[in-house]
């Protein structure tokens, strides 16, 4: 790809390594774009966040495709992880320790299973404390980090699939296909909450956005070699 490629605009696939944050890879992307060509300004964004605990498909959109990026956060996203059931932590996932543990004697395979049925569809979820959303010009994780609570409004969400793929508890494999906007550590913690104990993300990997999929995305170090090896 030459720099006028990127300028006109590129759908770039990636595979975003576990502890990175999204930022942080349109960041070295655009970096190393704009150091390959000798350029001092070219617009990258990413078209969906993944938590920093969180692996797999992220898009990112150059130059004139970054005004798609709407398009492409819209669509339909597929996740694969794990839920570790019996205990809660704050963040839902394991950015912070556990707070609570529940019980697990009563819970059996058949309730896992007839469990997911509960969140099949549109249905109402509020959003973690630790997420990026903004409430009066602050993202609400910079409150939680500062031990702040707040009101969360519940939205609406679509979970079109939602399959238990292993169990080996306390923790359960799942699989989810989801609108724009589901938090899966939401959903975990609401899952815990149906079984009548507790839970919590343990793993998540982002696999599908509409129909790209995180099988034809490569990792950065993929990127920055195959960008080294163009002609400028």
């Amino acid at each position: 790809m030459t720099e006028e490629d990127f300028k006109n605009g590129q759908v770039l696939l990636i595979d975003k390594p576990l502890n990175w944050t999204s930022f942080q890879v349109v960041n070295k992307l655009r970096w190393e774009i704009r150091q390959r060509f000798n350029i001092k300004k070219i617009k990258v964004g990413h078209a969906g966040t993944l938590d920093p605990l969180a692996t797999g498909l992220l898009i990112i959109c150059t130059g004139k495709q970054t005004k798609e990026i709407n398009v492409y956060q819209g669509q339909v996203k597929e996740y694969t992880g794990t839920f570790t059931i019996g205990a809660t932590t704050p963040s839902y996932d394991l950015e912070t320790e556990v707070d609570k543990t529940y019980p697990t004697d009563h819970i059996t395979e058949n309730l896992l299973y007839e469990t997911t049925k509960q969140f099949l569809e549109e249905i109402q979820q509020k959003p973690p404390i630790f997420s990026a959303i903004k409430k009066d010009g602050k993202r609400l994780y910079e409150l939680a980090r500062k031990g702040e609570t707040t009101e969360i409004k519940e939205r609406n969400v679509t979970i079109s699939e939602f399959e238990i793929t292993k169990i080996n508890l306390p923790e359960v494999a799942f699989r989810v296909v989801c609108s724009k906007g589901t938090y899966i550590r939401s959903l975990a913690y609401d899952f815990g909450l149906a079984l009548n104990s507790g839970a919590h993300l343990s793993a998540l990997r982002r696999t599908k956005i509409g129909d790209f999929s995180v099988e034809n995305a490569v990792s950065v170090e993929e990127f920055i070699q195959k960008l080294k090896s163009t002609e400028s």
